[in-house]
């Protein structure tokens, strides 16, 4: 079950660390928790709620459901609905299930909106790079081999109406990896709160959607500093009811004569990112939406770039940005209250 086994893997598992307690008793008061396997990572539900509930019940529907995101939006399936398009030579519009065309508006939305930056066609990229479904590389490619992918490469080249997705080039191929998972996330959070539950923790690989409180305190996230050798804290926040997603350079990557490869391609390059920025965490209401603005501004070009887009949308952004003397944060206007608050 893997829609991201490479893509932001071991960043995802480990970036944002839980900061809560479980107690093994199943009173109503405690918080309870479930967890399995999905998207080639974990997922951890935890939540309160003064009901009795069937856990059982609850999560075999978060199962289902998650399978179906997985059936849907795979790059590891070669029957997906998305590997089927990806597969498709005609011209004629693609028919879309409601969960794909979701994630797609989403990406194409955001796709614009960053200019390119984030670009859920990269997906041939990311397969030349060894960070994709076909395994891992030893060799960086040759520079002939990317510009041959690149005419396949663009947010411009996909088109999406009400009859169905199409690409106006027959070899472009879409990767989802940068969105669905806070898609899937966000898909958690709908079935708890159609049971009922109003306090919740949902974390999928490091991607979260959290609403209301635990016992006496708000659920609180410890974002990693972006460090390859050691696991330690950076910062810890309570972000409130908002989706959190994090996306960094520092975990998954391989070198080649000293030189670090990210899994984090710039489209516009068609090479690992060469910035900056080593781990950018955002919050909004929507964990698929953070997923997606998380790994634009971790691509973009600079930190000023990156925090500059973020003001100018209004989006609650942290960069972590690598300099010669250590690690620097930068915040957006958005994000200041949730370090004041601290």
């Amino acid at each position: 079950m893997q829609l991201v086994a490479h893509y932001k893997l071991w960043l995802a598992a480990l970036a944002l660390a839980i900061l809560v307690s479980c107690s093994p008793a199943q009173k109503t008061t405690d918080i309870q928790m479930f967890s399995g396997n999905t998207m080639g990572t974990y997922y951890v539900v935890k939540f309160i709620h003064d009901v009795e509930i069937d856990h059982v019940k609850l999560q075999q529907q978060v199962d289902a459901d998650l399978e179906l995101v997985n059936d849907l939006m795979s790059t590891y399936r070669p029957q997906s609905e998305l590997m089927r398009f990806n597969a498709y030579k005609g011209s004629e519009p693609f028919v879309l299930s409601e969960p794909t065309r979701t994630v797609i508006t989403e990406a194409i939305r955001i796709g614009k909106q960053t200019n390119g930056v984030l670009d859920v066609t990269v997906g041939p990229l990311v397969e030349l790079w060894g960070f994709g479904a076909q395994g891992r590389i030893e060799q960086a490619p040759e520079q002939s081999q990317i510009d041959a992918v690149q005419p396949y490469i663009g947010i411009e080249k996909l088109t999406l109406t009400a009859l169905g997705l199409t690409k106006s080039t027959p070899n472009l191929a879409v990767d989802l990896s940068t969105i669905a998972k806070g898609y899937g996330v966000d898909r958690v959070a709908d079935i708890l709160e159609q049971a009922g539950i109003q306090n919740y923790l949902v974390e999928i690989g490091g991607e979260m959607r959290i609403k209301g409180a635990k016992p006496e305190q708000p659920w609180r996230i410890a974002i990693e500093k972006p460090e390859t050798a050691e696991r330690s804290v950076q910062r810890v926040i309570a972000p409130g009811d908002m989706g959190v997603a994090t996306s960094g350079d520092y975990r998954n990557y391989f070198e080649q004569d000293g030189v670090r490869f990210s899994h984090l391609i710039n489209p516009h390059t068609g090479r690992p990112i060469q910035n900056r920025i080593v781990s950018t965490t955002v919050f909004h209401p929507s964990c698929m939406t953070a997923d997606g603005y998380a790994t634009a501004l971790n691509i973009m070009d600079d930190e000023q770039e990156a925090l500059d887009f973020a003001n100018k949308h209004q989006i609650a952004a942290l960069l972590v940005v690598k300099t010669d003397d250590g690690y620097i944060e930068l915040v957006s206007e958005m994000f200041k209250p949730y370090i004041t608050e601290q």
